[in-house]
């Protein structure tokens, strides 16, 4: 689905479920490369089973890129997403 540029990829799929507030989310995030070469951090999001929201960010180098992917997941965890296979 996604080419990467790194030597290790940066890939994630994480899910917040609680069933109390009739809550179920994913969020997946990973670095690609686009057809020109550029860095982007691409994002999608929303209720599982359904489709959500998508976003896309370039940035200059892979340094760049990696931090900002490094500082959204920090946020998702904080917010209670947690790692999980993707079905």
């Amino acid at each position: 689905m996604f080419r990467n540029m790194a030597l290790y990829p940066f890939q994630l799929y994480c899910r917040r479920i609680d069933p109390s507030r009739n809550m179920a989310r994913y969020y997946m995030l990973s670095i690609e490369t686009t057809l020109f070469g550029e860095v982007a951090v691409a994002r999608a999001w929303g209720r599982i089973g359904k489709r959500g929201g998508e976003k896309k960010e370039m940035f200059a180098t892979e340094t760049e890129a990696v931090i900002h992917f490094l500082e959204l997941v920090r946020k998702k965890r904080r917010k209670g997403y947690r790692p999980a296979r993707r079905t």
